[in-house]
């Protein structure tokens, strides 16, 4: 039981731990060469099959009739347009190039990306609204949509990017993610009224699916991290500032929400982003060390996400999802 508890009450860290072991095991061993070729996509596969179930999950218990844009959604939404503007023009006034231009690309593609699908999840643990942020994810998504093919050519001169096309594209990413889980979870409130009490009933079912994309992903980070082509002080480097910046977007989140009583709510909406999502556009549209950024982030914040978790335990205000 003991060894249950520990499980429970330290997922996320032990998900990040095992994903980076397994993947060093399969890269560091070449007989184990094939069984990677096989797996890598198969891997592919489950990650977006887990983060569906996840929020599926989620939207199962979401009462929508709340989804509605709030005060603290302006605020926040807000501070993300503003960060991303002010890092464009620091990159456009001051020519930057080279390495420099390469850590500023990491660190705005941590801003600009949307907030996490998987937010609401952590929110409901800590206690917050989960229909609050089930609307802000929307609302950051479409953020995110307008803003990377206004940005990315600004900021990156071989960015061939269209705005209709990277419009639609981000659009289409954003329907099956977000929009065909809620649409299945609306059918299955309305339709399968006993399917729904079963699923729901199952505790923290999305936390733990959760956790097994975060192992996915997590692999993933590392392996991005090891075939970079450039020194260890530089990947330090861009470790640190992502740290920096994830830490300023959480606390600034907390910032704002604690004048609208959402602290949990805007803290995680402006700290936990779609890394996934973000390694994506980075390696798309910017120089491929920048997805370094996004890599180095998903750790950040799920440490930060297990501390939150661990003090709410120890509170005792820790809820289920």
């Amino acid at each position: 039981m003991g060894i249950i508890r520990f499980i429970k009450n330290w997922t996320l860290p032990l998900a990040i731990a095992v994903g980076a072991a397994v993947y060093l095991i399969f890269a560091l061993t070449p007989q184990l060469d094939a069984a990677s070729r096989v797996l890598t996509p198969v891997m592919e596969e489950l990650l977006p099959t887990f983060m569906f179930i996840t929020l599926y999950v989620v939207f199962c218990k979401a009462d929508f009739h709340k989804l509605r844009l709030v005060r603290w959604h302006l605020w926040v939404s807000m501070f993300q347009i503003l960060t991303i503007v002010a890092f464009t023009a620091v990159i456009l006034e001051f020519g930057l190039t080279g390495r420099s231009l390469i850590l500023a690309e990491a660190l705005v593609v941590c801003v600009i990306g949307p907030c996490a699908s998987a937010a609401p999840v952590v929110t409901v643990k800590l206690g917050g609204d989960l229909e609050e942020m089930t609307t802000y994810t929307f609302l950051s998504n479409l953020i995110t949509a307008v803003f990377v093919p206004v940005c990315f050519p600004l900021i990156d001169k071989a960015a061939d990017v269209s705005f209709i096309e990277a419009f639609g594209i981000i659009l289409y990413r954003v329907a099956t993610v977000l929009v065909a889980p809620m649409l299945l979870a609306w059918v299955t409130k309305h339709a399968l009224r006993r399917f729904h009490r079963w699923i729901t009933g199952i505790k923290d079912l999305s936390y733990y699916t959760w956790a097994m994309s975060l192992l996915i992903v997590s692999g993933t980070t590392v392996r991005n991290i090891m075939n970079a082509h450039t020194t260890i002080a530089f990947l330090i480097v861009i470790a640190l500032t992502g740290l920096l910046l994830c830490v300023m977007q959480f606390a600034t989140g907390r910032f704002i929400g604690h004048y609208f009583g959402a602290t949990v709510n805007a803290g995680q909406a402006l700290g936990q982003k779609n890394t996934a999502f973000a390694i994506w556009i980075a390696a798309t549209y910017l120089a491929p060390l920048s997805t370094v950024g996004p890599g180095c982030y998903i750790l950040w914040q799920n440490i930060i996400n297990s501390i939150e978790l661990w003090v709410c335990r120890r509170k005792g205000l820790e809820k289920s999802c």
